[in-house]
């Protein structure tokens, strides 16, 4: 046994450790070639939106004199950035790109599949993981809160699901799928007075930076910005509205096609899925309908862009991966298209010409819109129950 288990490692270590030092790498590739370059645009957003805050200023306007773009995020993500904000640059910096990395994968191993399964799905996700990190994204750490959140309701820690669910919406709004675990809970209770508590904890928390005259103006302010944001977004040649409705408004060329359909269309096939009560004891259900949040956060929002599909990519591949023959000819084809068009399309990878027409079609999403159906199908009319997932133990199941 010990010399099988030898024969598996490389220089002491497992693939599933290597595996994991690759995410490292690339993060620390990423943070050296933008860092030194100072092409840390993003990064400078983040980490500036601190000092915005501490001195009372709009988080929400453009400021060209320090940075291209626009912060988007709530005012508790100042809270978040404040240790690294606090660091000289580089250092700040470095702790962003590596902290990414180690969140998305802490998210993975959390998941209850064997480590050959978990490898395969950070490999399979490690080209989308290098391209929000090549972006000095937030979305890994998006993709993590919802599968930690996931995994916390699981395990009954209903106090950290919803600690991580909580403090992700009010950065980001994505997390905020994750309160349709609560549904899975076995102490709803717990689940509910534990979002109250951090609710109430991490709406007033920012004031110790800003005081609460000012942060109370920066929720109005927030609000604003995303509704301006969302408008903004629903053009037919830029770099986001990557998701379901864009690509329609792009396929028409009609930029007034509204997303109400689309988003009830979404809507109604969560709430079908959690309808399905007895379906609810398989692991595989709950897990899928996990899946199935993590790509809809990104192709029903408006703001999704190259660097967002992370999040939807580790809801696809988790979903192959978790199926009784994951490499069928038609998951083959999938993943080849999910690496190769989602995964690489938008970049140098393709010539310039494919880059602009795949930009003004909003290709790359899809196939997660393909593999979204399948799911919202299954969820809805496939009967889980008794059915078992080889990557994951007996006892796990």
């Amino acid at each position: 046994m010990d010399a099988q288990i030898s024969a598996k490692k490389f220089w002491g270590l497992t693939g599933y450790q290597w595996t994991c030092i690759l995410y490292i790498a690339v993060a620390l590739f990423c943070w050296q070639l933008k860092y030194f370059r100072h092409i840390d645009n993003n990064y400078i957003i983040f980490r500036t939106s601190f000092y915005h805050f501490k001195d009372h200023v709009n988080l929400y306007l453009l400021y060209p004199n320090e940075y291209y773009d626009v912060y988007i995020y709530g005012p508790l993500f100042t809270v978040f950035i404040a240790p690294l904000s606090l660091m000289p640059e580089g250092w700040g910096f470095f702790f962003w790109e590596v902290g990414n990395a180690a969140a998305f994968l802490w998210a993975i191993n959390l998941l209850p599949f064997n480590n050959r399964t978990k490898t395969i799905i950070l490999l399979l996700c490690a080209i989308e993981f290098a391209n929000a990190s090549h972006y000095m994204q937030f979305n890994p750490i998006i993709a993590a809160i919802i599968i930690g959140s996931f995994m916390m309701v699981k395990k009954q820690k209903e106090q950290y699901a919803t600690l991580v669910t909580v403090a992700g919406t009010l950065m980001k709004i994505y997390p905020i799928v994750g309160l349709a675990f609560f549904f899975f809970s076995k102490n709803k209770a717990k689940y509910i007075i534990w979002s109250v508590i951090w609710t109430a904890i991490f709406l007033v928390l920012p004031a110790i930076i800003s005081g609460p005259g000012f942060l109370i103006q920066t929720y109005k302010d927030w609000f604003v910005a995303l509704t301006s944001k969302n408008l903004t977004n629903q053009s037919l040649t830029t770099g986001f509205d990557w998701c379901m409705m864009g690509a329609v408004r792009r396929a028409f060329q009609d930029s007034s096609i509204p997303n109400w359909p689309f988003l009830l269309m979404g809507a109604a096939s969560v709430i079908g899925a959690l309808a399905r009560v007895k379906q609810y004891e398989s692991l595989k259900f709950r897990l899928q309908l996990m899946c199935s949040l993590l790509i809809m956060v990104v192709i029903f929002s408006t703001a999704s862009e190259h660097p967002t599909f992370i999040i939807a990519t580790a809801g696809a591949v988790i979903y192959i991966m978790m199926q009784p023959k994951p490499f069928t000819p038609f998951n083959i084809v999938i993943l080849v298209l999910l690496l190769v068009v989602t995964g690489l399309g938008p970049s140098d990878a393709f010539p310039k010409p494919a880059r602009i027409w795949m930009q003004n079609y909003a290709i790359k999403a899809y196939i997660p819109v393909i593999i979204w159906f399948k799911i919202a199908w299954q969820l809805l009319f496939t009967d889980f129950r008794g059915q078992v997932i080889p990557a994951i133990t007996k006892v796990d199941q």
